[in-house]
């Protein structure tokens, strides 16, 4: 099949499950054209099928914001006429899929089939402005099949936007090849010079992510077990984080290392990796720690216990307790046999639920329906 994909080409998890999907059927045999305002973060080197079609947007004085949409629009057109495409695979209901619904209407209905995958803020944040729920609620409706990556997203969708047609479950997924827990490019030295424990999380740093708890978790954790804390990702609470770590006397043992690209070789030296979100449509950070043998504390907050098996391979909690996250993180820190079993149990979740090998066939299986429909 020829199948464009358009998504966002940043660190979030929709970016990342849209490139690593792309990437993965091209390998299958699949001829893929990403489009986008830049390259795919995880889109790296040469990809045999692979394409990349960058997105112009022109600043004209009369336009306060330039229109993305109206611009990835055309983008769609152009590429759908050079290359006879039969999938148009939009991840992110704003404003991808109403770009792609528009370009299906410029082109008279006879373009490629259209399928949306939501992926969580596009209907838990951005579908709850008044001022987008509508388009969100069209866009979900016009598309020729719609998939959400947790049934925790898909009953949301439906009941919240009043959904009438067929929204398909299709996890989120991990290479586990990549993600393997070797940490031969991780000195752990740098990072625990005195064999401390070492605890991690990842995330962009909003808000919904409650960055300060994880703080909180680590301050109390460190009062009962020498450890330090590697923080990854850039946003808007990092500030807020780094002045309780000072108050709380503990910002000597948090690392702050920033937006990496390259976050496999880090999961795999941390011990245990830290969750409180208040939101989760999945938890793909949680999937590829776990991925990486390292078990996940964290919030039940929605998708997340549809990825992480509590007290099974992770430890969850309601939303803020705090105290409960910390006393089972010290629980595994201070049990090497129960450590290592956490360990064993989310490697082996990862494949044999999650693995791309897995996941990918779902999608590719749900390409055919809607084209024979």
């Amino acid at each position: 099949m020829k199948i464009a994909i358009i998504c966002y080409p940043t660190h979030g998890g929709s970016g990342v499950v849209a490139t690593e999907l792309g990437v993965n059927l091209a390998k299958r045999g699949h001829e893929i054209h990403f489009i986008s305002y830049s390259s795919p973060f995880r889109l790296q080197g040469f990809q045999q099928n692979v394409y990349y079609h960058e997105v112009n947007v022109s600043a004209y004085p009369l336009f306060k914001y330039p229109p993305y949409d109206l611009s990835l629009a055309t983008k769609i057109i152009e590429i759908v006429r050079e290359y006879e495409l039969d999938i148009v695979h939009a991840h992110y209901a704003i404003p991808h899929a109403i770009s792609a619904y528009l370009a299906k209407q410029i082109l008279h209905g006879k373009g490629p089939k259209t399928i949306t995958t939501l992926h969580g803020t596009d209907i838990t944040l951005v579908g709850k402005d008044a001022s987008f729920y509508e388009a969100v609620k069209f866009s979900i409706e016009n598309s020729d099949g719609v998939t959400a990556v947790s049934k925790y997203l898909t009953d949301r969708t439906q009941k919240e936007f009043s959904i009438k047609n067929s929204i398909k479950t299709i996890y989120n997924f991990v290479d586990t090849n990549k993600f393997n827990g070797i940490v031969s490019n991780c000195d752990t030295r740098q990072f625990k010079p005195n064999n401390e424990k070492l605890l991690i999380h990842a995330s962009n740093f909003r808000k919904v992510k409650r960055l300060t708890d994880v703080i909180n978790i680590f301050a109390n954790v460190q009062k009962v077990v020498p450890s330090r804390l590697l923080l990854i990702g850039e946003g808007p609470e990092r500030q807020a984080a780094h002045d309780l770590a000072v108050e709380l006397g503990v910002h000597k043992d948090v690392l702050f290392l920033g937006t990496q690209d390259y976050i496999e070789n880090l999961l795999g030296c941390a011990d245990v990796f830290l969750l409180p979100s208040s939101e989760e449509s999945f938890g793909l950070a949680a999937l590829e720690a776990m991925s990486s043998e390292t078990p996940v504390v964290g919030s039940n907050a929605g998708g997340i216990p549809e990825v992480v098996d509590h007290n099974i391979n992770g430890f969850l909690h309601d939303v803020g307790d705090v105290k409960s996250m910390a006393d089972s993180v010290i629980d595994l820190l201070t049990n090497d046999g129960m450590l290592n079993d956490f360990k064993k149990e989310a490697r082996k979740a990862a494949v044999e639920k999650f693995d791309s090998h897995i996941v990918v066939p779902e999608y590719e299986k749900y390409y055919h329906d809607v084209l024979t429909f």
